[in-house]
């Protein structure tokens, strides 16, 4: 069976830089940073008080009205809005299209959290015990595939991967699988999180898993610099139109470039911890070119997982190495994560559209907050982790990692598109 070509076609964003991709992609290339104070809830008694928050998010101007939008959990008012902006992107003429062969995977890690701690607050009242009607279909994870679906009328494949901080490069993952075995014309899929909640914010510092640099959070997100201290949290959803080459062809549309191939592997190693020699990440990378059947040689830049922790960065840093031996030193290598935060089960449709973005315009975005001498020892800093300048460059063919709590780990590599 002659599997058939995959192009991207439309990209959706609602960021902490911004509410549309124009936005968001302008402030990655510019090393802007999205970090502030939480301003969702009180924080002042928080280990971590500031985290990479969407601004000036207005649900009306994606919902009917008020009562349809409390329907949503934020994360899925998130992933409706930026399904929105991707499929208007992608200028599909929807009442031509078989929309039995439309379908939508898009993922969240965690799903409605903020409902679900706002539920059981509520529970506790003295009131005694009240829950809303639609308290269960704002929780459950998959319910933002199920929208979008019903949003538009998408009858083919529908669900949503769950993978920790992987499950959006899972999904997309998916989505070309389903598209290239031709069970599906065009696939949206992406992410979506909305994490920064009490129940979030507290349960990552108990884990001391966040930054406490709370005198400076534009700066706090700092991967591979030695002055790292944990991720910062972020918020937000990322779609991205999949669409079988020959029908986006067919129909004359903007293609920003070609879904090549994808990876997954686990650790089997610890339940938050990545392999301290990088086990997983040097296996899923090499699946994923081989799935491309690429080479090491044939990839300019890497988007990272990169999520500014201790331990994650040096076994990133040194399976890249690995699967790239002498060709490590020829790639770009960012890590966006320094300037949207870790967006959990987003990150990795942020990532992703940050490369295929890199590809179609040819330019790098930086990691910032890197300074000058601030070096961990057990990284090799003859990698070119573009600190805190874009590079212009001619992008071929970019590859996006994103690592989960479980060991989950997952890659996809996106290239140029040949005629």
């Amino acid at each position: 069976m002659e599997l058939k070509r995959v192009a991207v076609t439309g990209l959706g964003a609602i960021t902490p830089l911004g509410n549309s991709v124009a936005e968001t992609w302008q402030a990655l290339i510019n090393g802007v940073s999205g970090a502030g104070p939480i301003t969702h809830f009180d924080a002042s008694k928080f280990k971590t008080r500031f985290a990479c928050e969407v601004k000036n998010f207005d649900p009306l101007a994606y919902f009917a009205d008020k009562k349809e939008a409390r329907k949503c959990d934020l994360h899925a008012q998130y992933a409706i809005a930026s399904a929105q902006e991707a499929i208007a992107d992608s200028k599909m003429d929807l009442e031509k299209e078989d929309k039995d062969r439309i379908g939508v995977i898009f993922s969240s890690g965690i799903g409605g959290i903020y409902s679900f701690q706002e539920e059981v607050r509520e529970y506790n009242d003295e009131r005694g015990p009240r829950f809303n009607p639609f308290f269960i279909p704002k929780i459950i994870a998959d319910i933002s595939a199920g929208h979008i679906s019903m949003k538009y009328g998408f009858r083919g494949p529908n669900f949503a991967t769950v993978s920790a901080c992987a499950s959006s490069t899972n999904a997309i993952g998916d989505a070309f699988n389903y598209i290239r075995l031709g069970k599906a014309n065009v696939i949206v899929t992406g992410g979506a999180e909305a994490p920064i909640a009490i129940v979030g914010v507290g349960g990552f510092n108990a884990m001391n898993a966040l930054s406490t640099r709370n005198d400076s959070p534009e700066t706090a997100s700092r991967p591979f610099s030695n002055s790292r201290d944990g991720f910062v949290m972020g918020e937000g959803g990322v779609c991205l139109v999949l669409e079988e080459m020959e029908h986006a062809l067919a129909r004359g549309a903007k293609i920003y470039g070609e879904i090549a191939g994808s990876g997954m592997s686990a650790d089997a190693y610890h339940l938050t911890a990545s392999h301290p020699d990088g086990l997983g990440a040097t296996l899923v990378m090499r699946n994923a070119l081989e799935d491309a059947e690429m080479k090491p040689e044939d990839i300019d830049y890497i988007n990272v997982h990169g999520t500014s922790t201790p331990v994650g960065d040096i076994s990133e840093a040194k399976a890249i190495k690995e699967v790239f031996g002498s060709h490590a030193f020829n790639l770009n290598i960012s890590s966006t994560k320094s300037m949207t935060g870790h967006m959990l089960g987003a990150a990795g449709a942020l990532e992703a559209m940050a490369c295929i973005l890199s590809v179609y315009e040819g330019i790098v975005p930086p990691t910032i907050n890197y300074t000058e001498g601030d070096n961990d020892p057990e990284i090799d800093y003859d990698l070119n982790f573009t600190f805190n300048k874009p590079r212009k460059r001619i992008v071929n063919a970019a590859l996006s990692n994103t690592f989960g709590f479980g060991g989950h780990n997952a890659s996809v590599i996106v290239k140029k598109i040949r005629k």
